[in-house]
């Protein structure tokens, strides 16, 4: 199948032959003729798979018929809410690059950075608004944002929204859209949560399942590390000297975690940069934009901060550590491999973490290699009274990170929710 056998226009057309793109992928066949026709939809796919472009280019498709003047004042006729700001930049590009040949214009905002530059866009008018539930909100608030002409509403990364603790902010976006619209809902698991919200938002919605959350990527090659807590920052000195990559992405379980290794590796003299919850957003995008253009070859995140990351023809994933839930790893080495590129996700794994490995293998149904070359291989030898301590350390700054999370979100349902209106 081609993209113009999805009756698409030959603006999109061409702007989907300008990034180079040859055929569509599986979820953009399945998703966009129903969106083309109005239909709402589940969709059960992860980052990836071409989420983005299945639910962009039917809505830049409708914006751009009759009905929109280009030169009228524009109303935000399609709002797209996304879990993190990198996430939503990503996906402001998309729909920057995929409208090039049209008058349909975005605009993305989050929190974190001064919103005047936010706002001004939002005064010149856009179609197409992307967004973090946060600024949504507080720009709602304050009166620069009504909803009350959203015609298309997508909800990307249903199950990281919530997970972050999203859940009243969607709700309270939710009940101020209008009721009749066309609504997208995508997630990359779909627990009783997930669909119990997706009820709220959905109107008979059509199903589209691309590759669950429990198949990884075929063609990411798989192996373990085993080691011992005390080796493996020399294994992964080993393993970045071994592969000489031109880019790794490396993710830490915590964000004092991510920095030690920033500062080890720039100790070797290896160009690094850490992105996490506690960078600000400019550090952080600055991170992204080395990391792409090959400035620094390393770069360590946090699962939270890694989500939206999208690298082309990234290579090489490494888990320095294994996480405790196993979705996890399969969102984390899906960063690699990506539209159909091969790539190799490494997990060094410590005593104490062998039986994340065993969760993991259960649920991708699959045994995951053992290295062979591996120089510091695990022994039965157990963790210092030192290691121990600083292992629940990091277990705890998590808890209490989650805990705090939670509460922010059982204030943020208790007060007062006044919007001003126009």
């Amino acid at each position: 199948m081609q993209f113009e056998d999805l009756g698409l226009i030959p603006p999109i057309l061409r702007a989907l032959k300008d990034q180079n793109y040859k055929s569509p992928t599986t979820i953009q066949q399945k998703s966009i003729p129903l969106i083309l026709s109005g239909e709402d939809i589940l969709g059960n796919a992860q980052t990836g798979t071409g989420k983005t472009a299945a639910f962009a280019v039917p809505i830049i498709q409708h914006l751009a018929g009759e009905g929109h003047n280009p030169q009228g004042k524009r109303t935000i006729s399609s709002l797209v809410v996304t879990p993190t700001r990198e996430l939503a930049i990503q996906i402001g590009e998309s729909f920057t690059a995929y409208a090039r040949h049209t008058h349909v214009k975005n605009t993305v905002i989050f929190g974190g950075v001064s919103q005047g530059s936010q706002t001004q866009a939002l005064k010149r008018g856009v179609d197409v608004l992307i967004a973090t539930p946060g600024r949504l909100l507080d720009l709602m608030d304050q009166g620069y944002i009504s909803l009350r002409d959203i015609e298309y509403f997508v909800l990307d990364e249903a199950d990281r929204m919530l997970d972050m603790g999203f859940i009243h902010d969607i709700k309270k976006i939710i009940a101020e859209l209008p009721r009749k619209r066309q609504s997208l809902f995508f997630s990359a698991t779909m627990p009783k949560n997930i669909l119990d919200l997706s009820h709220q938002i959905l109107r008979n919605p059509k199903k589209v399942a691309v590759n669950p959350v429990a198949s990884t990527a075929e063609k990411i090659k798989q192996y373990v590390y085993p080691t011992n807590k005390s080796s493996k920052k020399e294994l992964l000195f080993f393993i970045l000297k071994k592969l000489d990559p031109e880019q790794i992405l490396v993710f830490s379980r915590s964000k004092h975690g991510a920095d030690r290794i920033v500062r080890d590796l720039r100790k070797k003299r290896i160009d690094c940069a850490a992105i996490h919850g506690d960078k600000s957003q400019n550090q952080r995008q600055k991170a992204l934009k080395q990391f792409k253009s090959g400035e620094i070859r390393v770069l360590v995140a946090t699962d939270i901060a890694a989500r939206g990351i999208d690298i082309d023809k990234l290579g090489y994933v490494v888990n320095y550590d294994v996480p405790n839930e196993p979705e996890t790893y399969v969102h984390r080495i899906g960063r690699c491999g990506r539209a159909g590129e091969t790539g190799i996700a490494l997990s060094i794994c410590e005593p104490e973490e062998n039986a994340y490995i065993r969760d993991i293998e259960k649920l991708i149904n699959k045994k995951i290699q053992h290295a062979d070359d591996n120089p510091f291989p695990q022994t039965d030898k157990p963790m210092s009274a030192a290691e121990k301590k600083e292992f629940q350390k990091e277990k705890n700054r998590r808890r209490q990170e989650s805990f705090a999370n939670r509460k922010k979100n059982r204030g943020s349902q208790n007060s007062n929710f006044r919007r001003k209106r126009r």
